[in-house]
């Protein structure tokens, strides 16, 4: 592992890493004009100490706050891109938006799952969505991670964080790309920083952004 890695970044890189990549990815994405990502479904676990001073809507509130700060943090990832002329041809449907339209129709954080990538895709007019699971010790936005230091006591470093990212296409809601990493890090990560980490080189092999 290299150290500058670790010194640019809060995160540090884990060795389990599996990526997919649809061998017709490149032509599907010729033909797409915009994307939309979903919040990422997540999963915080505490031990079972800090677990005594948390109820489940205390609990299922954190954890939607960090999937839909996970959907946030990929959405401005692709926007800087955007702005550096990496993504030209293609658009990013914001995030208010997107959950504005899925509400509308009685789809939420909470029903999310019940719904196919291809039917959410077609919900949100657009054509591809990317979605993913998120697990961790700790929650990585800073408004979650300190109220849960102030709810239970708990502070300290991020152990470990799993994410799991997918790509359907609308059409006909084929996986196009697939990406799993475990990463860690320390009390002032962020989501930024984790999809910072997460895409360094896997958005050389994302068909939307192969020339950053």
């Amino acid at each position: 592992m290299k150290k500058i890695l670790f010194l640019l970044l809060p995160f540090s890189v884990l060795s389990q890493t599996s990526l997919y990549e649809n061998p017709d990815f490149d032509a599907i994405a010729e033909n797409h004009q915009i994307i939309a990502m979903v919040p990422f479904k997540t999963q915080v676990k505490l031990r079972p100490k800090q677990m005594k001073d948390m109820d489940e809507e205390q609990m299922a509130k954190l954890e939607r706050s960090e999937g839909e700060s996970i959907q946030t943090a990929m959405y401005s990832w692709f926007l800087k891109r955007k702005k550096r002329g990496k993504m030209q041809r293609i658009r990013v449907q914001d995030p208010r938006t997107t959950n504005a339209k899925l509400l509308k129709l009685g789809i939420d954080y909470d029903n999310i799952l019940e719904h196919t990538p291809m039917e959410l895709a077609k919900i949100l007019e657009v054509d591809a969505v990317i979605s993913g699971d998120f697990e961790t010790n700790k929650p990585m936005s800073e408004g979650a991670s300190v109220a849960l230091g102030l709810l239970i006591g708990f502070w300290g470093s991020t152990n470990s964080a799993i994410v799991n990212m997918s790509i359907h296409n609308a059409e006909d809601g084929i996986l196009l790309w697939n990406y799993n990493k475990k990463v860690r890090g320390s009390l002032g990560s962020s989501p930024e920083d984790l999809v910072n980490v997460l895409m360094r080189k896997a958005s050389r092999r994302l068909a939307y952004t192969k020339n950053d």
